[in-house]
């Protein structure tokens, strides 16, 4: 598919197709392409969780109180910011995790796949809850759901020009 018309078709999935499977090799690639993104003076303060067990995409469907399209998707991904990783440029580990997760959706898609992004940062009790289930030190950001979709992803337009400012 033409990168126009990934971006275009990208759209939170909500409803995947239960039980579905992806292969080792399609996450890997996805996460290839979260890793390329890029960081403030390359830095790369990020890791990624992947969960593969029922029991716990339960526990991170439970708390959050936006993820019940977790029910179906067939995983999640945790992004999780390091932002001891920044040495020279403290502060930006929340946008350089939020390039990664864009590469990670727009690649996803590019793959045929749906997510949905639900954001976990700054809500400090959440993130909390969710780096005990995890066992994680690092910051969990979002929580991306990943899947078949069982929906078509919406056709609506997005681009507005009146939030665009040309300055010459």
């Amino acid at each position: 598919m033409e990168f126009s018309e990934v971006v275009k078709r990208r759209h939170s999935i909500r409803k995947y197709k239960p039980e579905s499977i992806i292969q080792k090799e399609e996450i890997d690639k996805i996460l290839t392409a979260a890793m390329y993104a890029p960081s403030s003076n390359n830095s790369r303060p990020w890791e990624f969780v992947v969960v593969y067990n029922k029991k716990t995409i339960e526990k991170l469907k439970n708390l959050h109180p936006y993820a019940s399209m977790l029910n179906t998707a067939s995983l999640a991904i945790v992004v999780c910011g390091i932002p001891q990783y920044e040495d020279l440029t403290k502060g930006y580990w929340q946008q350089d995790c939020g390039a990664a997760i864009e590469n990670l959706l727009l690649e996803a898609a590019n793959s045929g796949f749906g997510t949905c992004w639900c954001g976990i940062y700054p809500s400090l009790n959440k993130t909390k809850e969710f780096q005990e289930v995890l066992e994680v030190k690092s910051i969990p950001l979002a929580l991306i759901a990943l899947g078949v979709p069982d929906e078509e992803p919406g056709t609506k337009g997005f681009f507005d020009k009146t939030k665009v400012k040309i300055m010459e």
